[in-house]
């Protein structure tokens, strides 16, 4: 095995998808290689808190399944030069490359408006796309602070929600499983206890039972966080008694 193949299996030790011989070299690799231990371990921690908000048992054949489908796939190397082709084979290449981007303008032209509609509407999901992927780098970043701490709390109809809090990143998350949807109109809001005073936190996806929310705003020596049933939009102050009240973890 070489050294270029080991610092590709963080992710996979992470996750414990290597064999055991796999595991032992890599750890072997770990002992020498800084990077690797630093991102084996940011990952590992993400991996374990991500875990807290829903737990399913995956099936018994999973793994093996997953195993043997990697050997079937091959991972180029960084800078591995790509394959030579002869002359005709790159010939049929440019040809349909030059022929791909002459049905490309053709439709292009033939769609007219449809095509700059298309485009904005690609424009957009990709906007969301990338809010997405920014607010899931945020959570992460909380779930896996050094300082983070944890707390479990019960909710209605065997629902419950975690909340971890990163005093350093004067940030929180708030993970929700089993949640029952609101009333049709209605949002869950979070909130900030700041004494007794509830400061917002941003609204719930409606839609999902299971998720992880960071809260808008700093932690800011909030002593705690609580949920409430809100209009569709969400509330400048709560209007219904909440459903839930979490103190933060020391």
């Amino acid at each position: 095995m070489t050294t270029a193949e080991l610092h590709r299996m963080t992710g996979a030790y992470a996750l414990h998808a290597l064999s055991d011989e796999e595991r032992d070299a890599f750890e072997r690799h770990l002992a020498d290689c800084e990077p690797c231990a630093q991102e084996a371990a940011e990952l590992c921690a993400t991996a374990a808190r991500l875990g807290l908000a829903v737990s399913v048992t995956p099936r018994r054949e999973m793994r093996e399944q997953v195993l043997r489908r990697i050997t079937t796939v091959r991972q180029d190397s960084p800078g591995e030069p790509a394959p030579m082709r002869s002359g005709r084979a790159r010939l049929r290449a440019r040809l349909l490359s030059r022929w791909t981007l002459a049905a490309c303008l053709a439709a292009a032209a033939a769609l007219g408006g449809t095509t700059v509609w298309q485009h904005q509407r690609a424009e957009d999901a990709l906007g969301r796309a990338r809010r997405a992927e920014q607010g899931t780098a945020q959570i992460s970043a909380v779930l896996a602070a050094p300082d983070a701490r944890t707390r479990v709390a019960k909710l209605a109809d065997g629902a419950t929600g975690t909340v971890v809090v990163s005093h350093e990143r004067d940030q929180a998350v708030f993970l929700a499983a089993g949640m029952a949807h609101p009333p049709t109109g209605k949002v869950y809001q979070l909130w900030f206890d700041d004494g007794g005073t509830m400061r917002s936190a941003g609204l719930m996806d409606p839609g999902l039972s299971d998720q992880a929310v960071l809260l808008q705003g700093a932690v800011d020596g909030a002593s705690g966080m609580g949920v409430t049933v809100e209009p569709a939009g969400g509330s400048k102050q709560p209007t219904a008694s909440p459903l839930a009240l979490v103190n933060f973890p020391a």
